[in-house]
């Protein structure tokens, strides 16, 4: 009823008789020991040679339970399977668990015969019970799942086919072997498995026959099923996407690369999509680029994966209900995108024309210069954001789209800090009437915030993230969030500007609500709200206020209303710089007049 400490002990290696007692201290629980000293466990039931004695300084009952000698325990582990089962699934046990099951892979995995894999399947599914699997949570290894997974496919990967075939299933471990050659027509692995107390779930694999002839020798495919691992694996990952269907492994030839595998959904819900995952063994995360979707319907998912024997041999499916996946924002994205960088291509043509006319005097001069620039940095954006899509979907090469994720990380900073240094030119043209910067003062300083700060932020970001392998986000050319955060080089810059440029736009709405003195009072009333609304909608997309209905998004994500506003008000921005930036000011619309009237139309207007 309370904790005792206890030594644990280990035989000698010399052909001793005696006991060597570490002088380090074990926490075990008092009640029949029911938290195992599996390091006893493992040594003294599976390593032979020497005669165990008790001793009252050490655990007496490893040496009474696990006797030398005792050659069916080396043959299949039967001997350490009633106390491991009879050990309540605590995390301190589940990670001792764990720590056998890893020994026993690296250590006695040759020739594994029928009993020892049902021995090692009974153990592991004993930590696989789905009515346990919260403990998980609670182990302080986070890796412990990953370190579970790599052992179980190490161990499985060893077992000896009897006639051709093996099958061997426990509630919450499965594990199938057949003998292949390249004269086999396609074999599959199906699973049925039960994933909690309201039913089964299923599996298939399947190796297509063309990859067969790839065979140069016969060989075997062994596939193993764990149907509560993925919720393991879960916990390891920050990502709010979860995995939706039973974790399938397999271990097949090198000469055979791709696989077909077919996954039910464990949560079915109608509007939620499928991502299919290969578990990359090195960097221990769910990665989408092993795989893709071949067929998707309400309650299974077909992925096509590539299995490669050291980076990918385990596969499952993802699901993140958070983002609402709707047809309608994939069309306003094409639409807006497409309308966008041709309306920026026309703005900049515009500016070009009238360039000489509309920047007579400083200030309009450093007003066009911002425009030009803000112009063309979300242009460059926008076009690498179909670029990076386009690499994402074609599984181009990891360094392409690090490149791609640099710049449009570059550029799209660029874009906000042009917008700032256009608010900090308008609050000088409002507060600063009596105080005049020459023009080579002004291009240092707007080069200097426009490209100079994102330069620097971006360089920082990759340099700092990409050695870490947490630059972009595993499923997309884009910066990282869940693992180094490596978002927050946009998020934060790009929020605080848009703060600031809030703030200018309320300073904008005060000074001009306030110069409408010595009107009439209905027509100072109705001439200062035009005048005020005219500036907010000016002003709005100019300064990228409208990038702040991202906040909605994330306050509730699954709102289908603020992504679709949110997607319209951005994916338009270029039509709204062109319309609000250009088109609708009274000097560009002059100029663009007078190049359009010929010669002597010109003559007689300024007569």
């Amino acid at each position: 009823n309370g904790a005792i400490c206890i030594q644990p002990c280990s035989p000698s290696f010399h052909g001793e008789t005696s006991f060597v007692c570490e002088d380090r201290k074990w926490q075990m629980l008092s009640d029949a020991c029911a938290s195992l000293d599996v390091q006893s466990l493992f040594q003294n039931s599976l390593i032979t040679g020497s005669d165990f004695m008790e001793s009252k300084n050490c655990l007496g009952d490893g040496a009474k339970h696990f006797g030398a000698g005792n050659h069916s325990c080396q043959a299949d582990f039967s001997c350490i399977i009633p106390d491991i089962l009879s050990s309540p699934a605590i995390p301190g046990n589940i990670a001792d668990i764990v720590e056998l099951l890893k020994k026993i892979s690296l250590l006695l995995s040759e020739n594994v015969t029928r009993g020892k894999m049902q021995s090692y399947s009974r153990i592991a599914n004993h930590i696989l019970n789905s009515s346990i699997i919260s403990n998980w949570a609670f182990v302080k290894d986070r890796n412990a799942g990953s370190i579970l997974l790599d052992s179980v496919n190490l161990f499985a990967g060893k077992l000896l086919l009897r006639n051709g075939s093996e099958s061997i299933q426990e509630p919450f471990i499965a594990t199938k072997g057949y003998s292949i050659h390249r004269n086999t027509s396609g074999k599959s692995f199906d699973f049925s498995m039960e994933f909690n107390s309201t039913g089964n779930i299923t599996g298939h694999v399947v190796i297509p026959e063309e990859e067969l002839l790839r065979l140069p020798r016969a060989s075997k495919a062994i596939s193993v099923a764990f149907p509560t691992l993925g919720a393991v694996l879960e916990t390891n990952q920050l990502d709010p996407a979860f995995v939706n269907g039973m974790v399938l492994s397999v271990s097949l030839p090198e000469e055979l690369q791709n696989i077909l595998l077919t996954f039910e959904k464990l949560n079915k819900l109608g509007q939620a999509g499928a991502q299919c995952v290969g578990w990359h063994s090195a960097e221990r995360r769910w990665d989408p680029r092993a795989c893709e979707v071949r067929a998707h319907n309400v309650s299974t998912v077909v992925c096509v994966c590539a299995h490669r024997r050291r980076t990918y041999r385990s596969f499952s499916i993802l699901m993140s209900p958070a983002t609402p996946r709707s047809s309608v924002l994939d069309y306003i994205t094409r639409v807006g995108l497409g309308l966008s960088i041709f309306s920026l291509v026309l703005c900049l043509v515009v500016e070009a024309v009238v360039w000489h006319h509309v920047t007579k005097t400083e200030i309009t001069y450093m007003r066009h210069f911002c425009l030009v620039n803000i112009a063309a940095s979300l242009l460059v954006a926008d076009v690498l954001f179909i670029l990076a899509a386009f690499m994402h979907n074609t599984a181009l090469n990891y360094q392409l789209c690090v490149a791609a994720t640099f710049f449009l990380h570059f550029f799209y900073l660029a874009l906000f800090f042009w917008m700032f240094t256009l608010s900090l030119l308008i609050l000088y043209g409002l507060l600063l009437i009596f105080f005049k910067i020459t023009r080579s003062v002004f291009l240092a300083a707007a080069f200097s915030i426009g490209y100079g700060c994102p330069l620097v932020i971006s360089i920082l970001t990759v340099a700092i993230t990409e050695p870490k392998n947490g630059y972009l986000r595993s499923g997309a050319c884009w910066l990282n969030w869940y693992e180094t955060k490596a978002l927050l080089a946009f998020v934060v810059p790009a929020l605080s500007i848009i703060v600031v440029n809030l703030i200018v736009v309320v300073v904008v709405v005060v000074k001009t609500g306030r110069s409408s003195v010595g009107e009439g009072c209905k027509s100072r009333d109705l001439s200062s709200m035009i005048r005020v609304s005219k500036n907010v909608a000016l002003l709005t997309p100019l300064l990228g206020l409208t990038w702040g209905f991202g906040l909605a998004t994330i306050i509730d994500s699954r709102s289908l209303a603020f992504h679709i506003t949110f997607a319209v008000l951005n994916a338009f921005q270029g039509f709204f710089i062109l319309l609000f930036g250009t088109l609708l000011d009274r000097k560009t619309r002059e100029a663009l007049r007078m190049n359009c009237l010929s010669s002597r139309q010109k003559w007689d207007l300024e007569k």
